[in-house]
């Protein structure tokens, strides 16, 4: 379990509040920052795998911010497109089956898309777990987005040292879990706490990164 206290703690390292101060308004003004906010997420990596004791990296604007964040935005999106052209064919199912007795149509349509939603969060994180944190990894440190594409090189990654991937994992999840739950502060907590399991993610999938160069043999 030290890779999840430490990939806590690692957001808190360094000049960690300069790097906050910028995190935090990059969250605020999402989707316009949704690029550089990822491309900053794989400096983050990167910067975790040379020297996790020197904390975040400090914010750059520059090329190889927004053509990581460009990388990184099409890996997710690649992996999200099934489940999102799923979603409005199960959503119909759902309203066809009439779980729920409500005379207000588009109502029961909402109620289907949330029910829909909730269904297919489930196998969309799994797979994001599964295959995100190897490729972020191996991207982010050869900066060939080749790397990010190889879906088969991060499942074989798992394979290798399926324990450090699962506690790298539950560091991702909880600190997602724990930075959504910000939402329950009118919404104001949510800013830094997205921030917050953004760099603890970047953290957990640098642990990655040794057993990545040195797979088992044999």
């Amino acid at each position: 379990m030290n890779l999840v206290a430490a990939s806590f703690a690692w957001p808190f390292r360094g000049e960690w509040r300069s790097r906050w101060a910028i995190g935090v308004i990059a969250v605020l003004l999402l989707p316009l920052a949704f690029i550089p906010l990822l491309g900053y997420a794989v400096a983050s990596t990167r910067a975790a795998a040379i020297d996790a004791k020197a904390g975040p990296p400090p914010w750059a604007l520059s090329g190889r911010l927004v053509t990581d964040g460009f990388w990184t935005a099409l890996g997710v999106l690649l992996v999200t497109a099934p489940f999102a052209i799923a979603l409005n064919p199960l959503s119909g199912v759902i309203a066809q089956a009439h779980l729920w007795h409500i005379g207000d149509r588009p109502l029961s349509n909402l109620y289907a898309n949330i029910a829909a939603g909730f269904i297919l969060a489930l196998p969309w994180g799994l797979l994001m777990l599964l295959l995100m944190p190897h490729a972020t990894m191996r991207f982010a440190t050869s900066g060939n987005p080749l790397d990010l594409f190889d879906f088969g090189a991060a499942v074989r990654g798992v394979g290798h040292d399926f324990a450090t991937w699962n506690i790298a994992a539950a560091a991702i999840v909880t600190a997602w879990a724990i930075g959504l739950a910000g939402a329950g502060l009118l919404c104001v907590g949510v800013l830094p706490g997205v921030f917050y399991a953004i760099l603890v993610s970047a953290h957990a999938a640098a642990a990655l990164h040794s057993k990545a160069a040195n797979p088992p043999t044999g």
